[in-house]
């Protein structure tokens, strides 16, 4: 999830809501939509859902709620911290808060997919690949988002997208949960405030 506290380019300063991507509602019915691709990919397969620290833990155990309701049988969640892994960790950034990784399934020879709320330059899913072929090596790994923001660094993209949105690099893409202490479920996009 990109922070909407510190602004992209490491250059800290005051930001603004500039639009509502999605309200309530259309973060329920974006989930909806992920679940049931998640659902058709799962029904010659035995899956594993792992949710990247933190917006995509929210994300995966609401995902994973919606698929006995789909037809698929109950599938393991996993929760993957990537701090370690990533590529800005020794840039003279602020102490790395490290979470929890916890894996309750075989991850060797799994069908894993991989959860997180916002797809920007491509750098924290390349660390969280790195991180989770450390516990093993899954048959096959795909990607569920909930917002693409584009700007890509990486040649990474996602399976499957709730939705898509231009931005610019000065922007920042916040997906506020319930799960996070926000009041209501949105996703907003901030940026700094623009000359009068």
């Amino acid at each position: 999830m990109d922070n909407p506290g510190v602004e992209t380019g490491g250059r800290a300063g005051p930001i603004e809501e500039r639009r509502v991507l999605l309200d309530a509602a259309g973060v329920e019915a974006t989930l909806d939509g992920l679940a049931r691709k998640v659902a058709a990919y799962a029904e010659a397969r035995t899956i594993g859902l792992v949710g990247i620290q933190t917006g995509g833990v929210h994300l995966a155990r609401r995902i994973l709620t919606r698929l006995p309701g789909l037809g698929v049988a109950q599938a393991p969640l996993g929760v993957l911290d990537i701090t370690l892994y990533r590529d800005d960790i020794f840039l003279g950034l602020q102490q790395p808060l490290v979470r929890r990784t916890d894996l309750p399934f075989e991850v060797q020879d799994a069908d894993v997919i991989l959860v997180d709320d916002v797809l920007y330059t491509g750098r924290t899913i390349r660390a969280a690949l790195d991180a989770l072929v450390d516990f093993g090596r899954p048959r096959a790994i795909r990607l569920a988002i909930l917002v693409d923001r584009g700007l890509r660094e990486y040649p990474i993209q996602a399976d499957w997208v709730g939705i898509r949105t231009d931005t610019t690099p000065d922007e920042t893409v916040r997906v506020e949960l319930v799960e996070g202490g926000a009041p209501v479920d949105r996703v907003v996009v901030y940026g700094r405030p623009r000359p009068a």
